[in-house]
């Protein structure tokens, strides 16, 4: 009876095959010869050598679909960088830090593949891709800085700081139409919704198996994240920091949006996100984080300075000063309060002397004491130095310390650059969407610029793939609304 109904299957196939075009035959026998190698594989492995064989398939499409189709290529990498430490808490031992590299590496090939097909090398004639250039380049003689206690370090951290900043030139490239970067935006709210009601669940069900496992592997977590009888929220990220700095990241972003020609829903929708943003940022008892916000709003406040703006902003600084200055015994309260009162954080006072410590050091040494000098690569590579047990609590003071007060010139003209350039490009878009998008990532990069002083708020996923990505969209924006100027009825360049 089975062979009878192998043998009518085996006729149907034969009867198929001769009546198919040659690329169906093709397609099909390729099919036939996976089914069986995966059967196979998954009789002799297991169903985990099956599953491998299947992820091993999948390569080649998404690689090929990388270098070819950018799009898919900047997404795929801003979900992975949302995804990276949840996916590796989840217990998923694959190493997929070197999978966001390969990711880039893919998007700059098929940029170089792109630019010798169109040989188009206007795009990068700004000052801001100029002065990362310069930049880059600063980073990669660091090596032969004759202060460093470590060459290896400097290897471990040059390889993410060129290939992070050289996505700022993709991103400039191949974001082409107002569509991708709707999709953009919608992609990274989404993800950013998705960490904060991961906080959520965190706060109020408690820490998986695979989170308490890792808080639990080293004393020195314990005893950042559990303060005051009180847990601190970290969500999908790295640690509660970075939760917070994207909270709020978030919220400016949506801010930004509000300002633009969008739908009621749309308005309804970007409201609900600043309040679930506001609140779980709260959980990560960040005191930094808390100053971001009120800082982009008063950008956003001299950039859009009229009466309905002063008045949303006078009873905002109203109801802050009444949160700020209530009596109130909940402790996430009491550490919001202490942000806005600087003198009376210990931890602030800490990072203050250390800083005047380390003041010396910076003035003798125009060139620093050698890229990845400090924090884990230092203690990794150089354990004895004297700058491997320095922390540097601050993004700024880690430049100062590690390429000395010519690197820091240079990284704050880079971040003056962008903020000059986002500034007046705001002022010349006609486009009110275009205007609008602009708008939110240049309050953005500020907030992070403000942000990046007390904590290291550029050197981590995703915080540092999204602040390139907001400095390139400050361009395109630009690009996109001239084109739109020059011929208004050049539909295919919001569309293409």
């Amino acid at each position: 009876m089975i062979t009878a109904r192998m043998q009518q299957i085996w006729q149907q196939l034969r009867q198929q095959l001769r009546e198919a075009t040659p690329r169906e035959r093709v397609a099909v026998t390729l099919l036939l010869a996976v089914s069986l190698c995966l059967g196979m594989v998954t009789a002799y492995a297991d169903i985990k050598g099956g599953l491998l064989f299947v992820a091993a398939l999948a390569v080649v499409p998404v690689i090929c679909g990388i270098v070819a189709y950018p799009r898919f290529g900047i997404m795929l990498l801003m979900v992975l960088s949302f995804l990276l430490f949840f996916l590796g808490r989840l217990g998923i031992s694959f190493p997929l830090g070197t999978i966001l590299d390969g990711i880039q590496a893919l998007l700059l090939i098929g940029l170089l593949f792109r630019i010798k097909r169109d040989r188009d090398w206007s795009r990068f004639r700004t000052p801001v891709a100029t002065v990362i250039l310069i930049w880059i380049g600063y980073n990669l003689i660091a090596v032969a800085n004759p202060s460093a206690a470590s060459r290896l370090a400097w290897v471990y951290t040059v390889r993410s700081v060129a290939m992070v900043m050289l996505m700022y030139f993709v991103f400039v490239y191949q974001v082409r139409s107002v569509q991708f970067i709707r999709q953009l935006f919608v992609l990274w709210l989404l993800l950013a919704a998705f960490g904060a009601l991961y906080a959520i669940k965190q706060e109020y069900f408690g820490f998986s198996a695979g989170e308490n496992a890792w808080i639990a592997s080293d004393p020195r977590i314990t005893e950042l994240f559990y303060i005051d009888q009180h847990w601190r929220k970290f969500s999908i990220f790295s640690d509660p920091m970075l939760f917070s700095y994207n909270m709020a990241m978030g919220t400016i972003l949506c801010i930004g949006l509000l300002s633009g020609p969008i739908g009621l829903w749309k308005r309804v929708i970007c409201v609900l996100l600043v309040g679930l943003f506001m609140v779980t940022m709260l959980y990560s008892g960040t005191r930094s984080a808390y100053v971001l916000v009120p800082a982009a709003l008063g950008l956003f406040t001299i950039l859009r300075f009229n009466r309905v703006v002063l008045f949303c902003m006078a009873v905002i600084t109203l109801f802050s000063v009444t949160i700020i200055t209530m009596p109130t015994t909940d402790p996430l309260l009491v550490r919001f309060q202490t942000a806005f009162k600087p003198s009376d954080d210990p931890s602030f006072n800490v990072r203050t002397t250390n800083q005047k410590i380390i003041q010396p050091f910076i003035r003798s040494h125009p060139i620093g004491g050698g890229l990845g000098a400090t924090g884990g690569w230092g203690k990794r590579f150089a354990p004895d130095s004297y700058l491997a047990n320095f922390p540097p609590d601050s993004g700024y003071v880690r430049v100062a310390v590690e390429l000395g007060w010519i690197g820091l010139l240079l990284f704050c003209t880079l971040i003056f650059m962008i903020l000059k350039t986002g500034i007046n490009h705001y002022y010349l878009i006609k486009d009110p969407e275009l205007k609008s998008y602009c708008l939110a990532v240049t309050l953005m990069i500020f907030s992070l610029h403000i942000g990046n002083y007390p904590q290291e708020a550029l050197v981590q996923y995703p915080s540092n793939i999204l602040f390139f990505l907001g400095a390139a969209l400050i361009e395109v924006t630009y690009r996109l609304d001239r084109e739109l100027q020059g011929n208004p009825d050049k539909q295919p360049t919001r569309y293409a």
